[in-house]
């Protein structure tokens, strides 16, 4: 979300401290230990604008959208930060959030494709947006087979692919949803050179689904993913031992802060303690509340 190559700009933050991108995770990661029962706490969504209305897109307007698809969504009282990049031709926005709110408890997500779909229209409507054509305006209630299969092969991959670091942890995601893989190999060799979705008995080559499924960009993905984890868990160990790190250990990510002033800390010290008291005050807030204490 903040990588320098894309250009990003953090437009706007709430309830993390600032110093770094990896004090930024650290924050959520520690928030998200008020509910740790929770398999997953931060959630990333990607809100994209048509190129016709790029004039209209500053970022004011940007955070005031975004704000308010939050509101309509139900994410509040909790982390976030907001980022806008300028790497690809529409003008788009990253919304990352703390599923964990600031009282441990859980922002619920029961639907949100579905409810995240009606309430961008109505923005965009609401704000005289051009309404952008492809996938997204698919009416997918009235699709014949198999194109309403190929559809629910798409959303699945959509879903699952940013939450998966193998390919083995992306086949169990997609088969809860029915959804089966099977790789396709260069001639009697192991080289895999392509992935096959299957569901409801129709089968969709990885580029069929979409351009962005082919076997390739999706292993790249997964291979992003993977080492984004395991970089965001080297920082955090050293975090833990006192040791200081700059922003280019958790690779481009922690580029993405350097240089900005919009916010003002109030400095180190100031941040850790005012972030450890508001995490132990809701702790024994929880405490007191599952012991029947009233205060």
């Amino acid at each position: 979300m903040l990588d320098k190559e894309k250009d990003a700009k953090l437009l706007e933050a709430q309830g993390v401290r600032l110093k770094s991108s990896g004090v930024i995770i650290h924050s959520f990661i520690t928030q998200a230990g008020l509910n740790p029962k929770l398999g997953l706490s931060v959630c990333h969504i990607s809100l994209s604008f048509s190129t016709e209305d790029k004039d209209k897109l500053s970022s004011e307007f940007l955070v005031k959208v975004t704000k308010e698809y939050m509101q309509k969504m139900g994410i509040a009282d909790t982390q976030y930060i907001v980022a806008r990049h300028i790497d690809k031709e529409h003008p788009h926005v990253h919304l990352c959030f703390n599923r964990v709110d600031n009282r441990g408890k859980t922002i619920c997500d029961k639907n949100d494709r579905i409810r995240s779909v009606k309430i961008c229209r109505e923005l965009t409507e609401k704000y005289g947006l051009h309404i952008a054509r492809g996938k997204e305006k698919v009416k997918e209630h009235r699709l014949k087979e198999l194109d309403k299969t190929r559809y629910e092969i798409y959303h699945a991959l959509k879903d699952a692919i940013p939450q998966c670091r193998n390919w083995d942890q992306l086949q169990g995601r997609l088969k809860e949803h029915g959804i089966e893989t099977r790789f396709k190999h260069k001639g009697q060799t192991d080289e895999v050179q392509g992935v096959v979705f299957t569901k409801n008995n129709y089968s969709f080559n990885g580029s069929k689904v979409d351009r962005t499924f082919s076997y390739s960009k999706i292993d790249k993905q997964l291979r992003g993913n993977n080492i984004s984890n395991a970089q965001t868990q080297a920082q955090l160990n050293a975090n833990q031992t006192g040791q200081e790190q700059s922003a280019g250990v958790i690779g481009s990510i922690l580029d993405g802060l350097s240089g900005m002033s919009v916010f003002q800390p109030h400095g180190e010290d100031y941040e850790d303690n005012q972030f450890r008291k508001r995490l132990d005050y809701e702790e024994k807030k929880r405490q007191r509340k599952k012991k029947g204490i009233r205060r």
